[in-house]
Formats: C-alpha cells, sequence, structure tokens
C-alpha cells in the first residue's frame, strides 16, 4: 500500500510539471484604448519574449506553471512591470496591458521608469498590491485589511478586528473604490460610522491589484481623510469558464469565472462562514455567521466602448450562545452582547467611451446599509420591560459620477462632477447610564439630502519628465446645510511635485486640504424634542491638512527603499457633548459611532516618519521591512492635546517570503506594534446596581481619558503554500498559523461581576445599591493554525 503511495505521489509530481502554460493578452494606450503595435513583452528571469502585432496582441508559450514577472514597453511610452503572473497549463493566462504615454513624450531621451507604480498625482505615499501579496500574506487570511499591516504608516488594534488606522487616524476616516465604484464598508460585522469589522468581505479571487493611498490623494478622490484603497478587479476568463473552491479560515467560497459569448465575461461568487458552527462546538458565547457574494461583468462593445458591472453584498447575523453561560467571562459577555443583524449591499456600472485623445468615464451606483441591534436585560425577551437597546438604521446612496481624462502635448488633464442622493433613517430605543444617571434615547429620524461635487486636476512633465508638477483641486457639497452648500467652506487644493535626481533616486512632495463629511449617524441624530440638534449646532465638514515629503530609492533587482515623513492637521472634528470627548477616539469596537448630540470644535495632529525597503519578487525572493514612528493627538474637553486612541508610537513590520522548487513557498511576518492609550472604567459607578443591569459592562471614565497604555504587542505569523498544477486542475494547499509563539496581546482588564459558588452576583457590604465587583487581567495568547485548501478546474 505504501508503495502505490509513494508511485501515486512521484506521478503526482511528474505529471503536475509535465504540462506548459500560456500568457495572452493585447496592449494597448490607457488613454484611447488604440492598440500598440510592436511593444517588447518579456520575461526577463527566463529570456522569453515577444513582440505585439498590428492589433496589440502578444502570447508567451511554453511557460512552465508558476509565478512570472512581466515587463512591457515601446517608445514614447512609460515601462510597465507587473509582478507575480499566475500561470496555470489548464487555461491561458490572460493579460490586456494599458500602457501610459509618456507626459513629456516628444523628448527624444528617456528616463527610466520605475518598476514600482507611480503616478503624477499621487508620487507620494501611494502603493500598489498585486493579488499574489494578498493571497500568500502569513496571517493575513486572503484579507486585504491585514495583508496593509505590512506596510508602513499603518495601525491596528491588538484584537481580532479589521480597524484601518493609517498614520493615526480613526478607522472612519478611509474610502473605498471597488472598480471606480465606491464600496461604503470592505468588512463584515461592520461598525456603522466607521470602517471596521473582523472579517474582510471582499473576495481576493476577483482582485488585481489595489492602489493604497495614504496620502497625496488625486482629486477624483474626496471624502477622505486618512487613506483611498482603489481595488481593480481582474475581468472574467475569455477563454473558458474556470471554477475556484475554497476552503478557508473561517468560510468556504465558490467563484465561477468565464465568458458569455465573443464579447462578454462575467465572473462571480458565493461564500458562507462556518464560525457559528465551530464557535458552538468551542462554548464560545456568541455565534456569528455571515454570508457575501461578489460579481462583475464586462461588456467590450467595441475599441472604444466597455462597461463593467459590479455587485457586492453581505448578510450577516451575530446571535449569542445562550447555553455557553457556564464562566464568568461567558456570563459577562452574554450580559452586554446584543444581538445584531446586518445587511449590505453596492451595484454599479462604470462605463467608459474612448477618443483620440482622452477618455470619458460614467459611474451609476447604489448602496444600501441595514443594521439592526437588541438586547434585553439577562437576555429575557419575554418581558418588555426587560428592553436596553433596540436599534434599527439604514443608509442609502445613489450616486452618479462623470469624468474626462485628457493627455496631450505633455499635459495630463482629469475635469468630473459627482452627485450623490442619501436617505438616512434610524429608529432608537436606548437606555444607558452615566456616572450622572440613567438617560433614554427615544427617537425616529428620516433624513434626505443631496451631495456634489466639483473636482479637476492638471499633470505636467518638465525637463524630460525630470521634474513632474500636479495640482489638483476639488470642492465637496451637500444641502444639509447653508454652510454645507457653499463650495467656498470645502475648497480643497493639492499640490504633488516628483523630482527625479537620477534614473534610481527621486524627491516626492505633496501638499493639501481634504475634507469628510461627519457619519450619516452624526447628521440624522435627534433630541428628545424630534429636533435635528447637531443641524442645529452646525455640525461641519471635518477638515484635515496634509504634508507629505520623501525620497525614493529604485534598483534594477525590484528593490525600493523610501522614506516619508508626514504631518496631518485635524480641524472641525465631532466633539461629544454627552461624553465630552472627541469622536476621533472612537471606532474601534462593535455597535454605532456617533449616534449622540455633538458639536464640531475639535482639533488634532498626526505626525511621523516612515521607512520601507521591499522587494518585489526576484530570483525566489521577496519581502518587505517597514517601520512606522507616529504621534496622534486630539484635544480633549479641556482643549489641551492628548494621546489619542491610535497613538501607538513604534510599528515594525517584517514579511520575507521564498518560493522553492515544485511549488513550495514559505512565508513569515513579524510585527511589533507599540502600546495604544485606553481610557479605564469607573468601578465604583460602575458597581451601582441600576447602572450595572443596563450597562452590563464597566462605564469608561472619560475625565481620565487615554490615561492608561497597553503593554507593546509583537506577533509571529508563518505560511506554508504546496501547489500541484494538473493537466485540466490546479491544487493549492497551504498552512497558515498566526501567533506562532503565543505572544500575550494585553487588552484593557475587564470588570467582572464577584459571583457566588451558584453563579449570582454578589452584593457589596459596604453599600447595598451595588454590586461587588473586581477587576481581571485581560490577555489573549490565542495561536490559530489555519489548513485551507483552493481547488480551481
Amino acid at each position: 500500500m505504501k508503495k502505490h503511495l509513494l508511485f501515486l505521489f512521484i506521478s503526482i509530481y511528474s505529471f503536475s510539471f509535465a504540462q506548459t502554460g500560456i500568457i495572452k493578452g493585447k496592449v494597448y494606450n490607457s488613454i484611447n484604448n488604440d492598440p500598440i503595435p510592436f511593444a517588447s513583452v518579456g520575461i526577463t528571469s527566463i529570456n522569453v519574449a515577444a513582440t505585439t502585432d498590428l492589433d496589440g496582441n502578444y502570447e508567451l508559450k511554453n511557460l512552465e506553471p508558476g509565478l512570472y514577472n512581466l515587463s512591457v514597453s515601446y517608445v514614447g511610452f512609460r515601462k510597465k512591470n507587473i509582478f507575480e503572473i499566475q500561470v496555470n497549463n489548464f487555461t491561458p493566462t490572460v493579460l490586456n496591458i494599458p500602457l501610459e504615454e509618456q507626459i513629456d513624450s516628444l523628448q527624444v531621451i528617456e528616463v527610466t521608469a520605475s518598476p514600482f507604480n507611480k503616478t503624477e498625482e499621487s508620487p507620494v505615499s501611494m502603493r500598489t498590491i498585486g493579488s499574489s501579496e494578498i493571497d500568500r500574506n502569513p496571517g493575513g487570511n486572503r484579507d486585504i485589511s491585514k495583508v496593509i499591516q505590512s506596510l508602513p504608516g499603518v495601525s491596528s488594534t491588538a484584537s481580532f478586528r479589521n480597524d484601518i488606522i493609517i498614520r493615526g487616524g480613526a478607522p472612519n476616516e478611509n474610502r473605498f473604490y471597488l472598480d471606480g465604484i465606491e464600496v461604503p464598508n470592505i468588512n463584515h460585522f461592520a461598525t456603522q460610522g466607521a470602517s471596521g469589522g473582523p472579517v474582510g468581505l471582499i473576495n481576493v479571487n476577483f482582485i488585481r491589484e489595489v492602489d493604497f493611498y495614504s496620502g497625496a490623494f488625486p482629486a477624483n478622490r474626496g471624502n477622505t481623510l486618512s487613506s483611498v484603497f482603489d481595488f481593480k478587479q481582474k475581468d472574467g476568463n475569455s477563454e473558458k469558464l474556470v471554477t475556484t473552491a475554497t476552503l478557508g479560515s473561517s468560510d468556504l467560497g465558490l467563484t465561477l469565472d468565464g465568458p458569455i459569448g465573443k464579447k462578454a465575461t462575467f465572473i462571480a461568487s458565493a461564500r458562507r462562514s462556518y464560525l457559528g458552527w465551530l464557535f458552538k462546538i468551542l462554548e464560545l458565547p456568541f455565534l456569528p455567521i455571515y454570508n457575501d457574494a461578489q460579481f462583475k461583468a464586462k461588456i467590450r462593445f467595441n475599441d472604444k466602448n466597455e462597461i463593467s458591472f459590479i455587485g457586492l453584498g453581505a448578510i450577516d447575523d451575530f446571535k449569542l450562545n445562550l447555553d455557553a453561560n457556564k464562566t464568568e467571562e461567558q456570563k459577562y459577555i452574554l450580559g452586554y452582547l446584543p444581538v445584531t443583524t446586518q445587511w449590505n449591499y453596492t451595484v454599479g456600472a462604470n462605463y467608459k467611451h474612448f477618443f483620440e485623445k482622452s477618455y470619458l468615464t460614467v459611474v451609476v451606483s447604489r448602496n444600501h446599509l441595514n443594521n439592526r441591534a437588541y438586547k434585553y436585560r439577562n437576555n429575557d425577551e419575554s418581558d418588555p420591560n426587560n428592553k436596553i437597546l433596540d436599534y434599527i438604521s439604514q443608509e442609502i446612496e445613489n450616486k452618479f459620477r462623470i469624468e474626462d481624462t485628457y493627455r496631450n502635448k505633455g499635459f495630463k488633464v482629469n475635469v468630473g462632477a459627482g452627485f450623490e442622493n442619501v436617505t438616512y433613517t434610524n429608529s432608537t430605543f436606548n437606555k444607558i447610564t452615566t456616572p450622572a444617571g440613567q438617560v433614554l434615547i427615544d427617537f425616529d429620524s428620516k433624513l434626505n439630502f443631496n451631495k456634489f461635487s466639483l473636482f479637476g486636476q492638471v499633470s505636467k512633465g518638465l525637463f524630460n519628465e525630470r521634474l513632474i508638477l500636479s495640482l489638483g483641486v476639488r470642492s465637496d457639497m451637500a444641502d444639509y446645510s447653508a454652510q454645507m452648500l457653499n463650495p467656498l467652506e470645502q475648497l480643497s487644493p493639492r499640490f504633488s511635485l516628483a523630482l527625479n535626481i537620477t534614473d534610481a533616486l527621486s524627491f516626492n512632495f505633496n501638499v493639501g486640504r481634504y475634507y469628510q463629511l461627519p457619519a450619516y449617524t452624526v447628521l440624522g441624530y435627534r433630541d428628545s424634542t424630534n429636533t435635528l440638534i447637531n443641524k442645529q449646532n452646525s455640525v461641519k465638514y471635518i477638515t484635515n491638512d496634509h504634508i507629505v515629503a520623501g525620497f525614493e530609492y529604485n534598483t534594477k533587482v525590484n528593490t525600493k527603499f523610501t522614506v516619508e515623513g508626514f504631518y496631518k492637521m485635524y480641524d472641525r472634528y465631532p466633539f461629544s457633548l454627552r461624553d465630552s470627548i472627541s469622536l476621533a477616539n472612537l471606532g474601534g469596537d462593535f455597535g454605532v459611532i456617533g449616534n449622540e448630540p455633538v458639536t464640531s470644535i475639535t482639533k488634532g495632529r498626526s505626525y511621523g516618519l516612515e521607512f520601507m525597503i521591499q522587494q518585489k519578487l526576484y530570483k525566489g525572493f521577496y519581502g518587505i521591512i517597514a517601520y512606522t514612528l507616529v504621534t496622534s493627538q486630539f484635544q480633549d474637553k479641556k482643549g489641551d492635546y492628548i494621546a489619542s486612541a491610535w497613538d501607538n508610537g513604534n510599528i515594525v513590520s517584517l514579511t520575507f517570503g521564498k518560493k522553492f522548487k515544485r511549488n513550495w513557498e514559505l512565508g513569515a511576518k513579524w510585527r511589533y506594534l507599540g502600546g495604544s492609550p485606553y481610557t479605564p472604567v469607573d468601578a465604583q459607578a460602575s458597581s451601582i446596581k441600576t447602572v450595572w443591569d443596563i450597562n452590563g459592562r464597566g462605564l469608561v471614565d472619560y475625565d481620565r481619558l487615554n490615561t492608561e497604555r497597553l503593554a507593546p504587542y509583537h506577533q509571529l505569523d508563518m505560511r506554508v503554500d504546496k501547489k500541484f498544477f494538473f493537466k485540466k486542475w490546479s491544487l493549492n494547499i497551504y498552512l497558515d498559523i498566526q501567533n506562532v509563539y503565543r505572544s500575550k496581546s494585553e487588552q484593557p482588564p475587564l470588570l467582572l461581576l464577584d459571583r457566588d459558588a451558584n453563579g449570582d452576583p454578589q452584593t457589596d457590604p459596604s453599600n447595598p445599591a451595588a454590586y461587588k465587583t473586581k477587576f481581571v487581567d485581560n490577555y489573549s495568547t490565542v495561536s490559530l493554525q489555519t489548513l485551507g485548501i483552493i481547488i480551481e478546474f
């Protein structure tokens, strides 16, 4: 039997490497979509090359299955490097490649192009992440929110959440685009009013690459303060139907990818989690269940007209496991966690028409969020008097954007406009307690208003593109209030400069002012008289001024060195009138942010230094070394600058990988995160019986805002992949281990009820009106091992 198994395994190896693959596609002008004949397309590592024909088509044959770096060039266009293209032997890899004309294309002498993506508008603070980098990232579980933690400027919470914290900014300061269509959130179980959640929503099987901006935002991307994620999806396979089945750390998924006739392609997927089943076996007190679906269809009517349709949706249920009620930690969690049901979707279309020297983009979309949460005292729903929380809210946006991108005589110009119609509803019944006493929030709100935007950006290369300048301006408006409707109030200029000191070394700079509308939870909040109290309080757009400068050095072996300094100055951040804190400190937990009276008075600042060495795949090696020194501060109720909840200080990330023969791959990621500040709870006020019976946990003492700090945290993640390529299918088996050496992650200590032998809470002997409580250290040393399987056929 052993001999038969050994023979089968050897046969699999030999058979899987006996086949060859193909990379084919079209090289075309990114502005007018015209084919580029006689362009050079090559794989330098194995000296395989081809020249495009009169229609811009190319084909690279006889390739062993694996990953390849592609280099594409033609006179008058910027050389383009595409890293880590996956080649199978059961279907050709179709890769259509747009080339950008050089801004100063009339000059004969050419500046050597960087192997890394860099745009005129954003020469600094922009990085491109390929699908292979997302797929194999150790500890990333194919989730972009975790993968970007390898990059400089990116912090995270030392927990299981996916909060995106960029350069000391709050998790609600990020924007996401999918093929140019804005998506409000990319996580399941999203925190309304922020952007975090525990599990990623976007299926990595769709992603071609992601442009990640931590500053220097182009003018056609607005309503953001800290980052922009521009996801570029793959087109469906034009050759044949391909099916991908995945078993990951938390879900099962199926993706279909193929042609629809001669002019159209599609890609569609569905995923369902098995966490609820797993958590029930582990006797955890909560049962998260999520489902999502995603699709893209693209139609090329002809060489000058094309349209893409996209869709992304999720249904998330967060239930309580009332049978897991034995330990004091289980009782504590069951005591305050609400039952939550959330669903959301985004659908949209992106139409492009190509002219001789420009292309027109028209985008229409609709997104809808429905968020429901409720909580009863002791989880007893039979008595209406036990109701503590009953919350249901909807956010609906209908969007339209039109823009034109034009190149001529060394200029690149982008101009456009946008319109959004917003409907927001909120029905809130919430009993809360504060040190001042019990408060009942009970209102119904419906809000409808419109948003408008105008933007333009001009870029020009000078001195044979040794110097590239870009000037942009944007204005965002809303008829929510007269002040918000004034375009001069939200005038957002920006300027970028890239100076190529040598072919390898450049100095890059950006300065800009950016605006973001406060969350709809803020705008739609009503007081007891049914008044939009925050409108009456003259809530305003939040302002953030950025200054970023740095140097970049590129080598001939796909290595990049960067150092960047940044300074961000916030103004008009919403300030909670109930808790007397800036909302900039919130967003790193489940629930809702901003459903309260506020005023736009808070200032803040965030500044620091970033250093990165990035090695793209070269001779089997790849890696990133990233270091960030960041300070994040916001004003407290006295107007003094104090550390914000995102003030991590030192952040280090080391990511390395090696591809071995026979398609083995080993990767490792080590992260160090400086301790973040937190606000302690008021044990005395929390232990009052009427207070605890409502809150179920400790009251945060905002008089001591962020006066405590967690211990620094570090973690090692590792991943091993083995890929098999067969004649008609492929198999990828991977082992991913998070927190290999079980590092201890400190969280704020828990305030628990002191219970007797029967599990009943005890009364404080010194105060009959209070429970007896105790603090318990809160650490996590969980090491998560995942055996994943990806089958493609």
